[in-house]
C-alpha cells in the first residue's frame, strides 16, 4: 500500500501547480492560502489585471537591466504571489492561515529556494496569516512562525 502525502507537500505541490500560471520571465512562484484545512485563496505572479504581462511583451525590464534578484522590486511589472493571493480573499478568512509558497527558475524549471520579500512579508503580517511553508527542493520545506518576523523586526526594512 503506498504511503498518504503529508499535507505540507500536498499544499506546496496546489502551490506548484498555480506558478504554473506565472507570466514573469524569470521566476514563477505560486502562493496557497490554507485555513482549517480548505483553500482560501491562490496567487501567483504576473502583472496586474489589464497591463501587458512580461511573456506578452517578450521581455523583462529588470533582466535587461541586469537588476539582481531580490532587488529593486519597484521596477517589476509583477504582482507577487503571495500578495496575489491576499488580495483574492478576505481578512477573516486569513487569520490563523497558513500561506505555502512555491518557486521555480521560469528557463530551467528547476525549484527556487522559495522566501518572501519584505514587502510580502509586510502584507502577510497585516493578513493575519499565522505560519509560511516554503519549498526548499522536492519534498524538503521550512516552516516560518510569522510572529518570528515581529520579534525579528528590523528585518523586514528596506535596506540601503
Amino acid at each position: 500500500m503506498s504511503q498518504r502525502r503529508d499535507k505540507q507537500n500536498y499544499y506546496l505541490d496546489i502551490a506548484d501547480t498555480v506558478l504554473e500560471r506565472s507570466t514573469c520571465l524569470r521566476r514563477h512562484y505560486g502562493a496557497v492560502i490554507i485555513s482549517n484545512d480548505e483553500i482560501i485563496a491562490t496567487g501567483y505572479n504576473g502583472a496586474p489585471r489589464g497591463r501587458k504581462n512580461c511573456i506578452d511583451l517578450g521581455y523583462c525590464f529588470r533582466e535587461e537591466n541586469n537588476i539582481a534578484a531580490g532587488q529593486r522590486y519597484e521596477l517589476c511589472r509583477a504582482v507577487h504571489a503571495e500578495a496575489n493571493a491576499i488580495i483574492s480573499a478576505d481578512r477573516r478568512s486569513m487569520l490563523g492561515s497558513t500561506l505555502y509558497l512555491s518557486g521555480r527558475d521560469a528557463k530551467t524549471g528547476e525549484v527556487i529556494n522559495s522566501e518572501s520579500c519584505s514587502m510580502c512579508k509586510r502584507m502577510i503580517i497585516n493578513a493575519g496569516i499565522s505560519r509560511v511553508v516554503c519549498r526548499r527542493a522536492g519534498d524538503v520545506y521550512s516552516v516560518t512562525e510569522v510572529s518570528e518576523w515581529l520579534s525579528q523586526d528590523d528585518t523586514l526594512a528596506v535596506k540601503a
